[in-house]
């Protein structure tokens, strides 16, 4: 039961870093600056959207943390692990077949397009790949895959105790 559990956080926590962080990220004005490019001219403003996103960011970070440190199966880091190293594998394979998987259809709800487009950016500078593997990493843990052993006391018969 606990690894059925550990499974559906880890589709949570997916959906989360997936359109969670993507849509923050571009909310709160993240572009990708070309080299050459004059970064002052695409500074957002900041204002109380920015303040949305670096909140709906620091919330991610907390359920991420909660996630990899707390004591779930290792089920709820693995699958999020998987899913961001396999699409990092893919971009590096064909880059534009990987940015495809991002939701881009212009009839999509204005938020789930600027989840994609964020989602796109978090991929070519790295940040999913990063994620990938710190979330994998609890699941290498042989301590997490076992059950938190048990006092003998939790089962004693209440009428055997010594007053």
């Amino acid at each position: 039961m606990r690894h059925v559990l550990g499974l559906l956080t880890g589709l949570v926590v997916t959906a989360v870093l997936l359109l969670g962080a993507g849509w923050a990220t571009r909310k709160a004005g993240a572009t990708l600056f070309l080299p050459d490019a004059d970064p002052s001219v695409a500074w957002p403003e900041s204002g109380p959207s920015t303040w949305v996103a670096l909140a709906a960011m620091a919330g991610i970070g907390l359920v991420v943390g909660l996630v990899v440190a707390g004591r779930v199966s290792p089920l709820a880091t693995f699958v999020p692990s998987m899913v961001l190293l396999a699409w990092s594998v893919v971009y590096a394979l064909d880059a534009r077949r990987a940015l495809a998987l991002a939701p881009h259809d212009p009839a999509s709800p204005e938020a789930l397009l600027q989840a994609g487009r964020g989602m796109g950016l978090l991929l070519t500078t790295g940040i999913y790949t990063l994620l990938g593997v710190l979330l994998f990493l609890p699941a290498l843990m042989p301590s997490r895959w076992t059950s938190r052993p048990r006092d003998e006391e939790e089962y004693a018969d209440p009428d055997d105790r010594v007053y």
